[in-house]
């Protein structure tokens, strides 16, 4: 049997343009000779959809997009993610299931068992688990069809009680098909690949693993579909980070591919560039927007972000802002105008010595008396960030915030300064990842100027200044916030790694202190295990340090 993975980039509650693209990709592999096409999960409506899926004209028009698309399924049949209602009086109004159709309806409804609620999940807000599942039937075989989590009953802390695949494995499965929205993150693939690995020796059958693509705002989707053989093999890998519709077949009692599977090596760091590529064009497309506006100081974050805006949107859809204090030093203004000549975007040339100097006139009465200290500091920040949005209001463009996670992680930055934007395009990238993105954008040629990634970090807010003045060393101190963060490891746990005690209290304090600002802050694009945001909930005002 041939069968066809569609890993296709939807657009949540975009029924018009979701159902065309699946019709025609139903179309597709219908002329190609497949007879069974796969879809990923909650492709119907899109993921995640959050609180549409309480909105009953949302929920209705889900329905009536399978009902079109089972009109196309005549001669072949097709796996697809959709809502389905609970008709039980008790419980969620909805499922989360996979739809079988074929001969114009639908045949069979599977819905799923195991609902994240960890991270960026929350599907038990929305949706009612299933008690137990079954094997289908589709022509002569015996499916496990599993939706996204389903398999995922072994992974570590979020382990569930009982195991959906050793159940279904009792039935002696052809095939397993598992439907998924699985997001990126640059450590997920290996850990996803093991898991699929453990569910073909658990089911003792050949797996296909359907992933969407795209990204909605902070959550990206990488794609790279699979297909296992019985013995847990890549028989076939789809795309990263594009739509990509790939052929297998089922010979006898294996999956074979139409050709031979050569394993892709992708580096950590060209993962992350691809992510957040796909995660700016998507945000500006799905959104209805072209141009972006970002403030250009010189410094290595601005010049990452406008070159990443350049790539993703086009160079002539950046504005470039270069605002100059009387602490900006010529070599930053070099530097930026160096990145505004090798990318090509639009620049635009606004001091600030004149405007932060009447702030500070008007409320030197109110001051008299007291020493300059980061009130001034901040007040060049937020004049910067006023003359931005100013812009983006004239304009129409999206600010975009140019803060990374190490910044974000210990408050080292100004509300309503540079910490405004709509998207925060590097929040999730750790500085000493930062100077790695940059070298990755330079592999062809010098696009971020060379001064920029080996001159000392500055805010430039002050004479002199530098980051070190206030932080640690990055890569100390980026290490410990891995450990603290992604592990999220207790301070006491990252004192008995080696680090000095002094400095992981503090940067722990740090960390602890500056959740009222991550609050506040844009959404970020999601590249790492654990981004600001929602897949860490904090609140704003305990007491317990930990």
């Amino acid at each position: 049997m041939k069968i066809a993975l569609a890993q296709l980039n939807y657009h949540i509650g975009n029924f018009e343009q979701n159902t065309k693209k699946i019709v025609k990709a139903i179309t597709d592999a219908k002329e190609q000779g497949a007879e069974l096409i796969v879809f990923a999960e909650l492709a119907i409506g899109g993921y995640p959809a959050k609180d549409l899926l309480r909105n009953t004209a949302f929920l209705k028009a889900c329905y009536a997009s399978v009902d079109e698309i089972a009109k196309y399924c005549e001669g072949i049949a097709c796996i697809i993610g959709a809502p389905v209602p609970n008709k039980d009086a008790e419980g969620k109004p909805l499922f989360n299931a996979a739809l079988l159709l074929a001969d114009g309806e639908v045949k069979q409804v599977v819905k799923k068992s195991l609902l994240p609620d960890y991270d960026v999940f929350d599907e038990y807000r929305y949706f009612e688990p299933n008690p137990s599942s079954n094997c289908i039937k589709f022509k002569d075989l015996t499916i496990a069809l599993t939706v996204c989590e389903d398999l995922w009953d072994d992974d570590g802390p979020n382990s569930y009680v009982g195991d959906l695949m050793q159940d279904l494995a009792k039935e002696h499965p052809d095939l397993i098909i598992n439907i998924a929205a699985s997001p990126f993150s640059y450590t997920h693939f290996e850990n996803r690949k093991n898991v699929l690995s453990r569910n073909v020796i658990k089911g003792n059958a050949p797996l296909i693993y359907v992933n969407q693509v795209g990204a909605h705002t902070d959550i990206i989707f990488d794609g790279r579909s699979l297909a296992l053989n019985r013995k847990g093999e890549l028989v076939s890998e789809m795309k990263s980070f594009e739509e990509d519709l790939q052929f297998v077949e089922l010979k006898g009692i294996d999956l074979h591919s139409e050709q031979a599977h050569q394993s892709v090596e992708h580096q950590e760091i060209a993962l992350i560039h691809d992510a957040i590529i796909l995660g700016l064009r998507d945000y500006f497309q799905k959104s209805g927007f072209q141009k972006a506006v970002l403030g250009l100081s010189g410094g290595l974050d601005s010049a990452l972000v406008a070159a990443l805006a350049c790539e993703a949107l086009g160079a002539e859809n950046v504005l470039s802002v270069l605002m100059p204090s009387i602490y900006s030093s010529d070599h930053s203004l070099k530097d930026a105008l160096d990145l505004v000549e090798n990318t090509g975007c639009q620049k635009l040339i606004l001091p600030i010595k004149d405007i932060a100097a009447a702030f500070e006139a008007t409320l030197a009465p109110a001051f008299e008396g007291r020493n300059p200290d980061t009130t001034e500091e901040n007040i060049q920040a937020r004049t910067r960030g006023t003359l931005l949005m100013a812009l983006s209001n004239k304009f129409g463009n999206i600010l975009l915030n140019t803060s990374n996670k190490s910044e974000a992680a210990v408050g080292y930055g100004t509300l309503y300064g540079d910490m405004a934007g709509s998207l925060s395009v590097i929040g999730d990238v750790y500085k000493t990842q930062a100077y790695q993105l940059a070298k990755y954008i330079n592999r062809d040629r010098e696009i971020i100027p060379l001064n920029t990634i080996v001159k000392p970090p500055s805010a430039e807010l002050r004479p002199g200044q530098k980051d070190s003045d206030s932080l640690p060393e990055y890569d100390i101190l980026d290490s410990i916030l891995y450990q603290l963060i992604e592990k999220e490891k207790p301070y006491t746990e990252v004192i008995a790694l080696g680090f000095d005690e002094a400095t992981v209290l503090r940067v722990n304090k740090l960390l602890n202190n500056a959740e009222f600002k991550r609050f506040q802050a844009p959404p970020i694009l999601r590249v790492s295990p654990k981004a600001f945001g929602p897949g860490r909930a904090m609140p704003l005002v305990a007491k317990f340090s930990f």
